[in-house]
This record gives structure tokens, sequence and C-alpha cells, in this order.
């Protein structure tokens, strides 16, 4: 008796395996073409830039962004961007590269499950 209820129970269970496999599979495909997509996409060394940037409140930010050769504050609020300062020369210290890359999140991983300091 208890052979013939094995076997709905096992074919249930590979199934509900087999589904969640499908899933992960789709999830992985979907993230690495969105990696694709957005490696793809412009405006990494187009003419605007966002240099920095700051949260000021809840929906205010402060960035600081060059367009061309003009470096420009402006603030940025729920459905209003408005000037705040044109920069007459580039201010101190925006001399080093805007490329710079972040920290590598898989290497920071690496280094603190080794027991170090990121």
């Amino acid at each position: 008796m208890s052979g013939a209820g094995a076997v709905p129970v096992a074919s249930g269970v590979a199934q509900t395996a087999l589904s969640l496999l499908l899933v992960l599979g789709a999830i992985f495909a979907l993230a690495w073409l969105l990696r694709r997509v957005q490696a793809v996409r412009p405006g990494q060394g187009g003419v605007l830039s966002v240099r920095g940037g700051l949260q000021v409140g809840a929906r205010e930010r402060v960035l600081w962004i060059r367009a061309g050769e003009t470096d420009l504050l402006i603030g940025v609020a729920a459905g209003r961007v408005q000037t705040l300062h044109v920069f007459d020369r580039p201010p101190a210290g925006s001399e080093t590269p805007a490329e710079v890359t972040p920290p590598n999140f898989a290497e920071a991983l690496r280094k603190l499950m080794r027991g170090g300091k990121p």
C-alpha cells in the first residue's frame, strides 16, 4: 500500500524541483541579459556627466555635473531642477578622472571571507 502512494509523491517532488530549476534559470538568464544591456549603454564618456552628489532631504539632491567644459551645481527636487551655481573654473579636486572604478564587490567579499578588511 505504501508503494502505490509513493509514486505520485515522488512525481510531485520531481515536478516541483524541475519548476524551481526553471525559475532559477530564468532569473539567472535575465540577470545576465540585463548586465549585457547595461554594458552597451551609452553615456559613460559623453558630454554630460555626474561628478558627485549629495542627498539633502527625502526627495532632494544636490548634484555636481559637468556639461562639456562647464561645471554646474544643480538642485533636484520632486518635479524641479534648478541651477544653484555655475563654476567659473573647475572646483578643486575635479582633476581626478570621472571613471574611478568602484570597489570590486567580489574582491571585497573574498577578503572578508579570508578574515581581512575589505
